[in-house]
């Protein structure tokens, strides 16, 4: 399937008619905002349902509220998108109303109440509130079920609105909101999710020479995306424990909290790379006897050159400075026209340094294509380098992606358009 199927929502007319848009503005913790990237990441799509006459409602899902056991769902003010919509409604002047829904305390959200949304959809209708976002998604019963209340509430979805949109590339799975919906009602790629696919595709086929920046806290749950990435890498540097992982087997050391399991994975990895010799080694890492805080009486910097089979260290916790002042590594960076970054380098928030100054080297590479992939590489980048953080999101040669997983799940499947909600879309085109 190509991109050149894939049916936009600039194709539509949109005048008079209600757009429900798929929305990933998962960025609430505990009530309050993380990080307002991902919601300002969507304001074309708003300003353009606006604009063409539409009446918009959106929906997102925000952290895990379903016990995987139970199934019983669990609401509460912490996972609630009403922080969005007030953003949105002082940032816009959307004018966004979150329907009061009824929830039930063990199912959460089982319908939509006629009682409280025939109103608003008048409402809507008649312009006199500017939009709907809809409660969290993970709070209706049977947004990650799969069962026959799944398909009750893709129905439900698709009764109140004339076209669904996904501007959610982030969120891959498919739920309800994701993807049953997208079957029920006609469907269509929204701006962000057209411009997530364009700029995977320069992932995907890269231009050379290819450096890529890939860390973990799991070796098991990069395997796929690290194998596919070597075989079109011209280079990789590997962070976090899967670099722990990659040591271990390579040099036959131990190295606290490294899992046998993963140490067996990162076999296949050191055995191909014996001959390749791809990986970029950072050879000074940060040893520390404690995880929880950084203690100067308990950490020390430790050269790969020291390694012996057999020895035995603490927890490496990150990469240490100094291995980013290595030609080995600087000079391949250096020479990159494009770079893929899926990492934080330590432990935060005691062990950001590493971090630091790999995403400083990066950023020296002007003429390179940088495409930063996942949350939690964003939100170090922002904490640990603010001003090259607010730099980039206006260079061109830099870009964000907002959802890390799908990034990655793509890169394993070779291609966009393998993701679930992807391909609903390209049916419907």
């Amino acid at each position: 399937m190509s991109e050149a199927k894939l049916p936009k929502i600039q194709d539509f007319d949109l005048a008079g008619k209600t757009v429900l848009a798929r929305v990933d503005h998962n960025v609430v913790e505990k009530g309050v905002i993380k990080d307002t990237f991902r919601i300002d990441s969507t304001f074309g799509l708003i300003h353009h349902v606006a604009a063409r006459g539409g009446h918009l409602i959106l929906m997102t899902h925000n952290g895990r509220t379903r016990d995987g056991q139970t199934g019983r769902i669990k609401s509460g003010p912490g996972t609630a998108v009403d922080p969005v919509a007030d953003y949105l409604n002082r940032k816009l002047a959307a004018g966004l109303v979150v329907p009061q829904l009824p929830v039930d305390p063990d199912w959460g959200i089982t319908r939509l109440d006629e009682a409280v949304m025939g109103p608003l959809l008048g409402r809507l209708k008649a312009r006199q509130v500017g939009g709907l976002y809809l409660p969290n998604t993970r709070w209706f019963a049977g947004e990650e079920s799969k069962d026959a209340k799944t398909q009750a509430l893709a129905a439900e979805w698709a009764a109140v609105a004339d076209l669904y949109v996904n501007d959610a590339f982030g969120s891959w799975q498919p739920h309800a909101s994701t993807f049953d919906v997208a079957k029920a009602m006609p469907a269509c790629a929204g701006f962000l999710m057209q411009k997530e696919l364009d700029n995977l595709a320069r992932v995907l086929n890269p231009e050379p020479p290819f450096v890529a920046v890939v860390a973990g806290a799991k070796y098991d749950t990069k395997i796929g995306p690290l194998n596919k990435l070597y075989d079109q890498v011209s280079h990789l540097v590997l962070g976090g424990v899967i670099y722990n992982a990659f040591l271990c087997a390579k040099y036959g050391i131990e190295v606290a909290g490294v899992e046998a399991e993963d140490v067996e994975l990162a076999r296949g990895l050191a055995a191909k790379d014996k001959n390749a010799g791809k990986i970029l080694e950072p050879k000074a890492l940060v040893e520390s006897q404690v995880l929880d805080r950084r203690d100067p009486a308990q950490v020390r910097v430790v050269k790969t050159a020291e390694f012996s089979p057999g020895r035995k260290y603490a927890y490496f916790l990150d990469v240490a400075p100094e291995s980013f002042d290595d030609p080995a590594i600087r000079e391949p960076l250096a020479r990159a026209r494009t770079v893929f970054v899926n990492a934080v380098m330590g432990l935060t928030p005691h062990f950001g340094e590493g971090s630091r100054a790999i995403y400083g080297l990066i950023a020296e590479n002007e003429k390179a294509l940088k495409l930063y992939g996942g949350g939690d590489t964003l939100a170090e980048l922002k904490n640990l380098q603010p001003g090259l953080y607010m730099h980039a999101l206006d260079d061109q040669s830099y870009y964000f992606f907002t959802g890390g997983g799908a990034v990655l799940t793509a890169i394993e499947q070779g291609s966009p358009y393998g993701l679930k909600p992807v391909e609903v879309l390209l049916r419907r085109g």
